[in-house]
């Protein structure tokens, strides 16, 4: 927004902007949202439309190296559970799993397949209380 309009946001606002209009790859039909914010220049308060496509362009970087760290994460996974993988894919977990067609984008890149979490949101969370409640199995996979 600051770069392609001259126009300043808050956190709130950006995270928004990623939810309504954000993706992963190209939608079937453009999506298009008016963003407020404060014109860099004047300070004056200013709306412009901004589409999937620029917001695409500037989640790229970012999602690039999250589909780089999930390569990462399968060329280190040892070969006896590389079949499991295979045949079972990859289950995406957290908030940032929510954006539109990062699936998708996942599963283009790694020839995987690629699904969603139950509840993204709170899956991490409640596997993680999981653990601490079988403290044997946590010291275990942390050696």
């Amino acid at each position: 927004m600051k770069r392609n309009h001259g126009l300043l946001v808050g956190e709130r606002t950006a995270e928004q902007i990623k939810i309504e209009i954000g993706s992963a790859t190209p939608l079937d039909s453009p999506i298009y949202m008016e963003v407020r914010g404060r014109h860099i220049a004047d300070g004056i308060p200013k709306s412009v439309r901004v589409g999937d496509d620029e917001i695409r362009g500037a989640l790229k970087p970012t999602i690039d190296v999250l589909v780089q760290a999930v390569r990462d994460a399968l060329e280190r996974v040892p070969p006896e559970l590389s079949a499991d993988i295979y045949d079972r894919g990859v289950v995406l977990t957290g908030g940032g799993a929510l954006l539109r067609n990062l699936d998708r984008r996942i599963a283009e890149d790694t020839q995987l397949p690629v699904q969603l979490a139950e509840d993204p949101l709170t899956s991490v969370v409640l596997g993680a209380g999981k653990m601490l409640t079988d403290l044997p199995l946590l010291q275990k996979l942390a050696a």
